[in-house]
């Protein structure tokens, strides 16, 4: 039997929005669960304007080890036994030149449904949640090596070279429990747009894609980590625009914890810090602000694995004594 987007029991997590007769995102990092009774579900995708180099997702079957594999318009999972089963698919990477903010959409992940012999309630996901909102590093660009560096000067090994479930975001969250969600575009600022169409970071918030807002309630953390991309700004505009997309988060969600996270290269840091204490004194509340200077290597600018590992063993231990988690 199919089980289309639309089923309740879907547990869709982080920027999903309806498009295109399926549930679709175009922020790596988002995911999905479900789960089936049986012994096999086949993933129903729609690639209606997708192009090759198709992205890449993770798809892992009752919490056991992840299995990369290309989006496809189907892809069949089996477990060994029958019975209840559950299933997670993660947006893992895509090219990141590929168009995803302005329709139509090509860089994007689109899920129609599943068949299998009947669906089943998915296990609850309880766990507060934390936002990361970003730029390239937060959307794990270029966390493994060139593997064919001559090849359209890697583009075309974006879905292999990129991993959201890598980076210092995915790792901080899980060291944490926290339930992650997501917003990373490659060359992204906050005082400009970046790769495929996206936009800057104020005017993006709001929405998964151009014309679809976001569909998830005020997250209980939200973190900002911006200022590489704006290193050609100045000073002044950068501060000007990181108040603007202040302004915008606070007004979405008033409840939410906000951090601000320096850029790790290093760029505007001691500025930041003094521009975060007198919003705070200006506007009554309580942005956490943290100084990631010096924490990795200002090269490369996209930290490796490695790199990211190092990123979220000093925010976990900084965010677990903050908020006593």
């Amino acid at each position: 039997m199919f089980y289309d987007y639309k089923n309740s029991a879907i547990d869709f997590v982080g920027r999903w929005a309806e498009y295109d007769n399926a549930k679709c995102t175009t922020t790596p990092g988002a995911f999905l669960r479900f789960a089936f009774k049986g012994n096999s579900a086949v993933l129903v995708f729609n690639t209606l304007w997708n192009v090759r180099p198709y992205g890449h997702v993770w798809i892992q079957l009752d919490g056991g080890a992840k299995i990369e594999a290309t989006i496809e318009d189907f892809i069949r999972v089996e477990a060994e036994t029958d019975g209840i089963h559950n299933v997670t698919v993660i947006y893992k990477s895509n090219v990141e030149m590929h168009h995803r903010w302005h329709t139509p959409l090509v860089g994007k992940l689109s899920f129609k449904g599943f068949e299998a012999d009947e669906i089943a309630e998915v296990e609850p996901d309880n766990r507060k949640t934390i936002e990361f909102v970003g730029d390239s590093i937060t959307e794990g660009v270029l966390i493994d090596d060139f593997r064919e560096p001559d090849r359209n000067h890697g583009q075309y090994n974006r879905p292999f070279q990129d991993d959201s479930t890598a980076t210092y975001a995915f790792i901080t969250a899980k060291n944490l429990n926290l339930r992650p969600l997501v917003m990373g575009y490659g060359a992204v600022g906050v005082t400009h747009g970046g790769c495929g169409g996206t936009v800057k970071a104020a005017d993006g918030y709001p929405y998964c894609f151009e014309g679809k807002e976001v569909e998830y309630g005020a997250p209980d953390y939200i973190l900002i980590n911006h200022g590489a991309n704006d290193r050609g700004a100045g000073a002044e505009k950068y501060l000007a625009e990181y108040a603007h997309l202040l302004d915008v988060i606070r007004e979405k969600n008033p409840t939410s914890q906000l951090i601000s996270l320096s850029a790790f290269c290093g760029a505007y840091h001691e500025e930041l810090d003094h521009f975060i204490k007198e919003y705070n004194e200006k506007n009554g509340c309580d942005i956490l602000y943290i100084d990631s200077n010096g924490w990795v290597p200002v090269e490369p600018l996209h930290p490796r694995r490695d790199g990211h590992k190092k990123i979220a063993e000093n925010l976990t231990a900084i965010l677990k004594e903050k908020f006593d988690l």
